[in-house]
């Protein structure tokens, strides 16, 4: 099982996102999400999330929620617990990501228009909701979403 960390850094109504086209091999290959990172050894969620926000972005995070644990299941990948993060509070310059190209993304826009994981967009629902902790828990076949559950509970999708 991987852990990591995942942060919506967020500026107005706007998300600080990576699209993921730097890497040979990516399960996120050409999609659209945060930043964050696997757990290095003795790292607690929050020190993953501040380690890897500034090695991906340059920023340094100064106010930041933790909001839930996405389990990810995957034919293709494995299982993964995320430990999902926004932030509204950030110094720092922006450098080049080696990850992919950050871009400052339209909340609506990441919903509605980009490449994005289908489970990405129930948590990113459930962000913009400000619901309280949660976990969810996305099942994937290949790309395609087959089920979730969110608090131990069925949803549609």
């Amino acid at each position: 099982m991987r852990n990591t960390t995942l942060c919506y850094i967020e500026r107005g109504d706007e998300y600080l996102m990576l699209h993921r086209v730097k890497k040979a091999v990516d399960e996120n290959a050409g999609k659209w999400i945060g930043v964050g990172g696997r757990f290095e050894e003795g790292e607690s969620p929050e020190d993953c999330l501040l380690r890897e926000v500034f090695e991906e972005t340059g920023l340094r995070l100064t106010a930041w929620r933790y909001r839930g644990i996405v389990r990810f299941i995957s034919d293709e990948w494995g299982e993964e617990d995320m430990h999902l993060f926004t932030a509204d509070g950030f110094e720092g310059k922006l450098h080049e990501s080696d990850e992919g190209v950050l871009a400052w993304k339209k909340k609506d826009e990441v919903l509605t228009s980009l490449p994005i994981w289908e489970g990405d967009r129930i948590f990113l629902r459930l962000l913009a909701q400000d619901r309280p902790f949660f976990r969810l828990t996305l099942r994937y076949r290949g790309d395609t979403l087959i089920d979730a559950a969110l608090d131990g509970k069925a949803i549609a999708i």
